[in-house]
């Protein structure tokens, strides 16, 4: 594992920790415990992460963008917070989706959607490890090579991916532990905002 917290390891990704005391993050991870969440499904699988978006909506079987419940009063803060970090204005932040990882849940390799722009993520409760690869190419004969990192995300952190990290490298969280919640926040894409004003 590389431990550099604070620094950038990869261009475009930034991460600090402490973004929140231990009392602001037991009050988000009571109000995400209110909340009515549901299993993750993409496509015909079903992951162990339970999760409840607001803001926008990206239907993973069709592809359709739809507009979801408004965010509610108590992520407002936050997300402005979370918009400071980033360097973006709070009304880019179209979407929020938060996560409930208990043990054994995890998230297998992707990118986000190419709806979404800047991903800028908050990690509550238990730590996790956020992996990242890219594919450094496959010579004639040999086997498939990849560049990785790995990121650990603390309690109460922030992370935002844009640039290289978000377009050219796939992300993971590693399975955890123990129960970890998160609020993960997206900009539109200039392909995003086409779509949801076509809508």
């Amino acid at each position: 594992m590389i431990d550099l917290f604070d620094i950038p390891l990869i261009p475009g990704l930034a991460t600090t920790g402490d973004f929140l005391d231990a009392a602001e993050e037991r009050v988000l991870i009571a109000a995400i415990d209110t909340l009515d969440l549901s299993p993750f499904r993409f496509h015909q699988w079903t992951g162990k992460r339970l999760t409840r978006g607001f803001g926008w909506s990206y239907d993973f079987q069709s592809g359709a963008l739809s507009r979801a419940e408004p965010l509610p009063d108590w992520l407002l803060d936050l997300r402005d917070r979370a918009a400071s970090f980033a360097g973006l204005a709070p009304e880019e932040m179209i979407q929020a989706l938060v996560t409930r990882y208990d043990a054994g849940a995890g998230i297998g390799w992707h990118r986000d959607r190419p709806i979404y722009e800047d991903v800028v993520g908050i990690s509550l409760g238990a730590p996790a490890a956020m992996r990242f690869r890219r594919r450094r190419g496959q010579g004639q004969g040999q086997k498939e090579q990849w560049q990785r990192a790995t990121v650990p995300l603390g309690s109460r952190g922030i992370y935002r991916l844009s640039g290289e990290v978000r377009h050219d490298w796939e992300h993971s969280i590693a399975e955890v532990s123990e129960a970890r919640h998160s609020i993960t926040f997206r900009s539109f894409s200039d392909a995003g905002g086409r779509q949801s004003r076509a809508g």
